[in-house]
């Protein structure tokens, strides 16, 4: 029988979190270069990448609506980017990168580490835009994956984080697709173009980031697509499957 002291102690004890967390602090981004077999993500530099930019931006057909949910573009000319650019390679938060084409050398698009909470170890990878030519190809989930294995393993995040307008319904598919968990929605948290933006939150943890790289490198192994490039298994099937 439990004597009254230890029945008051135990109705005294409140919840006050999950495991101790011994690291103080987590590095930053700034001058992130990552590589893979397919491509690199590097700093952006504006002298260098206005040219670019400018053609993965406004390159193919109805390009107008790789903008429709960014709070830049489309873009009208490159005095227009290489402004932007200027601004951007002289951010510290958000962190933005480029993503080239290794065999090529040219630009397919560009992002940023944003969010960064060293104190905590939390980071967003957000800014996310592709060219047409690299929409629905191999090259686009290869440099997302890079950057989720740069915050998650190389710097030991604790949390990685995707968020979105809650109507861009293939930003939403992206995210689970790569193995993110869907979190919820935030009414009104922000204005963008002047309209009010309801966003979606997505996250992944540092525990579950094992399981979902090897889902990564499975799908992203030259065995897993066919002579015409073309995939025999899909990277939605092997993350829904961890969940």
């Amino acid at each position: 029988m439990a004597t009254e002291l230890e029945l008051a102690s135990a109705a005294n004890r409140r919840p006050i979190g999950n495991a101790e967390v011994a690291h103080s602090r987590w590095e930053g981004f700034q001058g992130v270069r990552l590589t893979g077999p397919r491509t690199s993500v590097e700093p952006v530099t504006a002298e260098r990448d206005t040219a670019d930019i400018f053609q993965a931006a406004t390159g193919g057909e109805d390009t107008d609506r790789i903008f429709d949910y960014m709070n830049v573009g489309p873009f009208s000319g490159e005095e227009q980017v290489h402004a932007l650019l200027i601004e951007r390679q002289a951010s510290t938060d958000p962190v933005f990168v480029v993503y080239r084409d290794n065999a090529t050398g040219r630009l397919g698009g560009m992002g940023s580490f944003m969010e960064i909470r060293p104190a905590v170890g939390v980071a967003e990878i957000g800014h996310i835009w592709f060219g047409r030519a690299w929409q629905r190809d191999v090259r686009a989930t290869e440099v997302l994956s890079l950057k989720m294995k740069h915050v998650l393993e190389t710097l030991g995040y604790r949390r990685l984080e995707w968020k979105c307008d809650a109507m861009n319904t293939a930003s939403r598919s992206a995210a689970l697709r790569l193995g993110f968990r869907y979190e919820g929605i935030f009414l009104n948290h922000m204005i963008v173009k002047g309209r009010s933006r309801d966003t979606a939150w997505f996250s992944l943890t540092q525990e579950e980031w094992p399981a979902v790289r090897e889902a990564h490198d499975r799908w992203l192994a030259p065995e897993n697509f066919d002579a015409g490039g073309r995939q025999k298994c899909s990277l939605s099937d092997l993350t829904r499957a961890l969940w």
